[in-house]
């Protein structure tokens, strides 16, 4: 191994770091004001990374990652002008802050424009667990890619690989503006993945497992991913196709995320006001049966969007969004909030850690109550509409028989309405996935139509 694959990330200094950044935002915050700026937001981050890709047992890239940059919003009257730059050195914010004016004066007014109201600004910021950084020794990371690979490869049905991966990272970041707000943050994060193919010919198939944590002890063994990867991919092969009818189909944890994210998409202020959802006017009606609860808990340990306040500096609330089958509100920024006659609801930036509450079934339970259905665990391609709620994705995974899976299935594609699939939810397993921002288990869907051959 050579020289450059010993190398050390140094630690950043947390609280050095967000001093340094801290002084740039008050900096920038104070050129802003003597250049005729009304208003004023500024954010300054450092970003530090290290990452690691193999393949064949053999290193393919080796990658450390530092960043730093600053971004100025100004607001004259309700015109809005924006800048950035990744050089902090104080002749280069002063430009930036220069050029975000100029570009203000030019701007068209917008009435929706403007900083968050103050008295919404977080005033608490409690430890949320998430900073847990390690000096990474490139050789360590190293090796837990080519051992999570070794492990996939173990099986003699796996004949290829595209890889595996390790990344260890960690952010830093000061948000002020100049309503006498200063926040800050910080968090790490580690992953690795691995992505491995079996069979020949036609026959090929792929699949891939992968695992994420704020904190590199939370993080599976190298050696469970690439063995989890190897399983999923040696379980397709043999898939077969369906023919068209309409069955129930349950989603496994990974892909039942994407069925909430399409609800946050058609929910949140920017395709609201664009009038570009299914959902619009839709607050307070029942979308899902009446068991169903659906929150935001920004505030959760270790979680991959905990957050004490916002892009915007509101503080972040735990909160339904869906309660007992009602739609309970939006997720809005200050300014879609204000455009829809509405109040932001700490969303600037995104929804944190969102959880659809379990049932008590596990995966093998829920398929035992679906009886023939159809097991997803995987969908593809574009087909949703968010001003429709029309759904049609391509899928694969196993045809359920008897409540046991029977065979592995390909090329098929499952369409309905969002509107009816939401309200067709028949349950939600135990099994969650909390590795990304969504939270849920296994949903069992009680019916959908499915088009094959």
């Amino acid at each position: 191994m050579s020289d450059q694959t010993m190398v050390t990330q140094p630690v950043l200094n947390r609280e050095a770091e967000l001093d340094l950044l801290e002084g740039h935002v008050r900096g920038a915050l104070l050129l802003a004001s003597k250049a005729g700026a009304m208003e004023t937001e500024v954010t300054a981050h450092t970003s530090q990374g290290l990452s690691v890709n193999a393949r064949l047992g053999e290193v393919e890239t080796l990658e450390h990652m530092q960043d730093r940059g600053v971004s100025v919003t100004v607001f004259i009257g309700n015109r809005k002008g924006n800048a950035s730059s990744a050089d902090l050195r104080p002749e280069s914010i002063e430009a930036c802050v220069r050029h975000a004016v100029d570009i203000a004066r030019y701007t068209q007014e917008d009435k929706a424009n403007g900083l968050a109201d103050p008295e919404l600004l977080a005033t608490e910021f409690p430890d949320l667990d998430l900073w847990h950084p390690v000096a990474m020794d490139a050789g360590k990371a190293i090796a837990r890619a080519l051992a999570c690979e070794a492990a996939g490869r173990e099986d003699p049905k796996i004949n290829n690989s595209e890889g595996a991966s390790f990344t260890a990272g960690l952010g830093l970041g000061v948000y002020g503006n100049s309503n006498g707000f200063v926040g800050r943050s910080g968090g790490t994060r580690f992953s690795q993945s691995c992505v491995l193919l079996a069979g020949d010919g036609d026959g090929m198939q792929r699949d891939y497992s992968y695992d994420s944590r704020r904190n590199l002890t939370d993080l599976e063994s190298p050696e469970a991913t690439g063995a989890e990867a190897a399983r999923r991919t040696i379980d397709r092969l043999g898939a077969r196709k369906l023919k068209t009818a309409e069955m129930p189909v349950l989603f496994a944890p990974e892909v039942a995320q994407s069925l909430i994210g399409h609800l946050i998409g058609a929910i949140s202020g920017s395709a609201l006001y664009r009038n570009a959802s299914f959902l619009k006017g839709r607050s307070g009606d029942a979308l899902f049966p009446g068991w169903v609860n659906i929150i935001e808990r920004p505030k959760l340990l270790r979680g991959a969007g905990s957050a004490s306040f916002d892009s915007e500096g509101v503080a972040t609330r735990d909160r339904h969004i869906v309660e007992s089958g009602l739609l309970d509100g939006y997720v809005l920024s200050s300014y879609s909030a204000r455009r829809l006659g509405l109040e932001t609801t700490g969303n600037a930036g995104g929804v944190r850690n969102v959880l659809l509450e379990p049932g008590g079934e596990s995966p093998d339970e829920l398929r035992g109550q679906m009886r023939d259905g159809l097991y997803v665990t995987e969908v593809m391609g574009q087909g949703v509409s968010m001003v429709t709620g029309d759904y049609s994705r391509g899928a694969s995974g196993f045809r359920v028989e008897n409540g046991e899976l029977a065979y592995p299935v390909e090329e098929v594609t499952i369409a309905g309405n969002l509107l009816d699939i939401f309200m067709n939810i028949a349950a939600a397993g135990k099994d969650i996935d909390t590795r990304g921002n969504i939270h849920t288990g296994s949903v069992l869907i009680s019916k959908m139509m499915v088009a094959g051959a």
